[in-house]
């Protein structure tokens, strides 16, 4: 039998706003990691009933942005520098595959945009700038899964990369990783993306998420 089509309700419409806001303040740094979420005060500012913000709250959860404990607490999630290489690592099996099937497909227009994000990101490496490659560096791989051609990849990655990416947030970031090395894999996926090597630019992503493997 066919399956009838619903569209999206009033609530669920709310509840997806609610989340997108929580969301973004939680990645431009506005709720900071470790911060508090009272209900009273999220719905002060969203002008929202609770029903909504708990449930966004939940999604968030989910996505490990926000850690919840029943009549305990609900928070940002603090990054922990135990999770840096797992988190790392999971990124990179994601990304590793986005960027090699994004890389064939790329527009000379698209290219030019990545190689761009690639070259700003590369430069604040150079400059061990942590708090903006945390923020660019997710952002370069963005660019990456929006070209990747596949919804059902993007739909995982963009449910699974911020939180994940969160957790790599820590000042020290540079001490817990080879950052010289990250770096020269930062370069190498440029020049393989520049020459159109899927294969290469694969194993450049991997390699600087730190997946074992040869160096390419």
């Amino acid at each position: 039998m066919p399956v009838p089509r619903s569209e999206p309700t009033e609530h669920q419409l709310l509840r997806d706003t609610v989340r997108d806001k929580i969301h973004a303040a939680i990645m431009d740094g506005t709720l900071e990691p470790g911060e508090r979420l009272n209900d009273d005060e999220l719905i002060a500012w969203l002008g929202v009933s609770r029903t909504p913000i708990r449930e966004a709250l939940s999604q968030l959860a989910r996505a490990g942005l926000i850690e919840m404990a029943p009549n305990r607490y609900t928070r940002v999630t603090t990054p922990d520098a135990g999770e840096v290489v797992e988190a790392l690592q999971t990124l990179g099996v994601m990304f590793g595959g986005v960027v090699r099937l994004a890389v064939p497909l790329l527009s000379d227009a698209s290219r030019k945009r990545i190689i761009s994000a690639l070259d700003t990101t590369i430069t604040e490496m150079e400059a061990h700038d942590v708090k903006s490659v945390n923020t660019d560096a997710l952002a370069v791989f963005a660019l990456y899964v929006e070209e990747c051609g596949n919804p059902s990849l993007q739909r995982v990655c963009r449910d699974t990369m911020d939180g994940l990416a969160f957790r790599l947030r820590l000042p020290q970031f540079d001490t817990l990783v080879d950052w010289d090395g990250i770096l020269a894999d930062f370069r190498r996926l440029r020049a393989a993306t520049i020459a159109k090597d899927a294969i290469a630019a694969e194993l450049a992503t991997e390699s600087l998420h730190l997946l074992p493997g040869e160096k390419g």
